[in-house]
């Protein structure tokens, strides 16, 4: 006789397993302690042989439930379809979407590339993922992500304005698919597919200033700075030595030899400036030499009475034992009247790039002395270090600094007299 909810409630437990049958196969394990376990009996397709299916358990899986389960299973052996069997090739398929979505895969690309990249770039990259492209696609099978679903993630970036963001996380999903079509995992990188959908790039420049009577006015502004002496150092020192943002407020004493032979010069390790990993953890990759001019050597020693019993030049005001953040240098350009717009700690370099090249001096000695990374075979075979003519130019940059301070006019410098 058919089962029905009041008779699986009204049986009462005992002290061996019931079995409480609905038919076709389908009963009801009532157990000593209380639970009910739905099963269903059947024999395999092929080999005949008696096999039981768990269905649930009662009440979380009603007498409806349980009755539609076994109807399925039957079809399917009808059909010559074993029920069990077709439950775990569910369960694997399961497991397998899930170890194969989009969000597990970036995490294990972003793990092989730990190794050559930089923290910070690394950093960079999760987030990116994580705040832009998991929320909406994380747990997708990447081999069933298409254009569809990439699309509105880089559109609403776009309609933020933000396109250049836009870029670098298709950038980044394109990587993705690349490495999930490598061990594959996809067949295609549907990212390939959405270039042309996406708004040019709009080129970063940034912000600086190459006017000499501007430039003045700007280092007249930095002397009546009332900070953080640190601070105020660090100001000084942008333009004149014109490094990395991040290479300046990182500066050690250690890296200093104010009193060399060959003139006062910076070394900075191959592991602080802006390279690749790999790069950074070569011993034989060369350090980048600042040669410095009197004026920069004056301004240290003022400063070193200061800080110099520290590790860092330009220690943190809240935690000495750390270098000044890396907003500190743009806080004091603002504070000065200069936002973001008219000059920040980056713009140094290319103030100094465009009046050196202007003022005739080789453009070889210039790339070299801003540490940037020659293209071409021309970069190839040119591994000079243009060192002597670096130290001259470096205090006649330093000296015309100084006159457009002093004149608040355009301050002209005979590069080969220099």
């Amino acid at each position: 006789m058919p089962l029905t909810d009041t008779a699986i409630r009204k049986t009462k437990p005992e002290q061996k397993p019931l079995k409480l049958r609905d038919g076709g196969g389908l009963y009801l394990i009532l157990r000593p302690d209380g639970a009910r376990w739905w099963r269903l009996d059947y024999r395999r397709p092929v080999s005949g042989k008696r096999n039981t299916l768990s269905l649930g358990t009662y009440p979380d899986t009603g007498l409806a439930e349980a009755r539609a389960e076994r109807d399925r299973a039957r079809k399917q052996l009808a059909a010559g379809i074993d029920p069990g069997e077709h439950r775990k090739a569910e369960q694997s398929a399961g497991v397998e979407r899930a170890g194969n979505s989009f969000e597990v895969i970036s995490r294990e690309w972003l793990a092989v590339k730990a190794h050559g990249w930089t923290d910070s770039h690394h950093a960079k990259q999760k987030v990116r993922l994580e705040a832009h492209v998991f929320p909406w696609i994380g747990k997708k099978p990447i081999a069933e992500v298409g254009v569809s679903d990439l699309r509105p993630i880089l559109t609403r970036m776009v309609e933020r304005s933000h396109h250049e963001q836009a870029h670098r996380v298709m950038a980044a999903i394109s990587s993705v698919f690349k490495y999930a079509v490598a061990t594959e995992r996809a067949d295609r990188n549907p990212a390939a597919d959405l270039g042309a959908a996406l708004p040019s790039r709009r080129k970063r420049s940034f912000p600086t200033i190459t006017y000499p009577k501007e430039i003045g006015g700007l280092l007249r502004a930095m002397d009546r700075y009332r900070g953080e002496p640190a601070t105020s150092a660090a100001l000084k020192l942008a333009p004149m030595t014109f490094v990395r943002p991040g290479e300046l407020r990182g500066a050690r004493w250690a890296e200093f030899d104010l009193d060399h032979p060959d003139g006062a010069r910076w070394v900075i390790p191959a592991n602080r400036r802006k390279l690749p990993r790999a790069d950074k953890e070569d011993p034989n990759t060369e350090p980048h030499v600042v040669p410095l001019a009197e004026q920069a050597v004056a301004i240290l020693r003022d400063l070193q009475p200061l800080t110099g019993h520290r590790e860092y030049v330009f220690p943190g005001v809240r935690d000495p034992k750390r270098c000044m953040s890396e907003n500190t240098v743009n806080a004091a350009l603002r504070n000065l009247g200069y936002d973001g717009d008219t000059i920040v700690g980056h713009g140094f370099r290319h103030m100094a790039s465009t009046l050196l090249n202007e003022l005739g001096f080789n453009p070889d000695a210039i790339e070299r002395q801003l540490a940037h990374k020659g293209q071409g075979v021309r970069a190839i075979y040119n591994l000079a270090k243009h060192m002597p003519e670096r130290k001259k130019m470096m205090q006649a940059w330093a000296d015309y600094l100084d006159a457009c301070k002093a004149m608040g006019i355009e301050a002209r410098l005979d590069s080969k007299a220099a």
